[in-house]
């Protein structure tokens, strides 16, 4: 069930000139947080913006005794809200709703089986909890992540801190191998073909391309979609998706329900 708070800014981190993470003390939302579910969230109390903006967990927050005390979001100054996320301050309070939508379906060691994770730019926001919850597993893992530039990949010590390998790619080849992530991805599934499972988030064009890469190398392939979201609950219709039918054609979803994450196999990307 999703909890309605008003969520104390605890921390404000700037990341770049147009990212930050926010830290928000949202306990009851944080201990029901599932890898991959996202909060609904409005920086201000007034009709502008009017609407909540969608925005995966990042990372459950905890105390030394392993209680949830709050929970991380990523942002990018692109728009009016996440202007005001970013220009958040320490004490403010932020309506958050949730945890809301479909988590990643989290692989287990006895698969047999790698996990993939496939990141671009801020979809990296929907795979803090996963890795950890893959890591638990002993599941090997690997993060896919690529971004325009050096200067926009982020947290990459979380990661390697719980035993994540890391493969990098830039646009402009400041960081890692310069192109895109889908490369070094074509050149592992290559090599291990079914053995692995395949997560993706981030642009559409990228992960439609990862999905029909997966199925080239007959994996697994789950995708957290990043659509725009007026309500997150349904209600709105605003974030349809199109998928194929069981018995052919298609007919469409709502991914704040049926979502964000999906099988992407499912999904009609054209």
């Amino acid at each position: 069930m999703a909890l309605d708070v008003a969520a104390e800014v605890l921390a404000n981190l700037p990341l770049s000139a147009d990212f930050n993470r926010l830290s928000l003390a949202a306990p009851a939302i944080a201990a029901a947080t599932a890898p991959g579910q996202f909060v609904m969230v409005k920086a201000n109390t007034s009709h502008d913006p009017l609407l909540r903006r969608p925005f995966s967990v990042f990372e459950v927050l905890r105390s030394g005794d392993g209680t949830a005390t709050g929970l991380t979001i990523l942002n990018k100054r692109i728009g009016a809200t996440t202007r005001l996320l970013y220009d958040a301050k320490p004490g403010q309070r932020i309506a958050c709703l949730g945890p809301l939508g479909l988590p990643w379906p989290v692989i287990d060691a006895g698969t047999k089986r790698e996990a993939c994770l496939v990141a671009g730019g801020v979809g990296l926001a929907a795979f803090a909890i996963l890795a950890e919850a893959l890591v638990a597993r002993r599941v090997k893992t690997t993060l896919f992540y690529g971004a325009r530039t050096g200067a926009e990949l982020f947290s990459l010590d979380f990661f390697r801190e719980r035993g994540v390998s890391l493969v990098l790619t830039t646009e402009d080849g400041s960081a890692g191998e310069h192109g895109r992530v889908t490369a070094p991805l074509e050149r592992h599934l290559a090599e291990r073909r079914s053995a692995a499972a395949v997560y993706a988030c981030g642009p559409e064009a990228m992960m439609a391309a990862v999905a029909r890469m997966a199925m080239r190398f007959a994996c697994v392939c789950h995708v957290a979609l990043e659509r725009v979201m007026g309500c997150g609950l349904g209600g709105c219709y605003s974030c349809v998706v199109p998928v194929r039918g069981e018995a052919g054609g298609f007919h469409h979803l709502r991914s704040c329900i049926a979502g964000p994450v999906m099988s992407g196999a499912q999904i009609l990307w054209e």
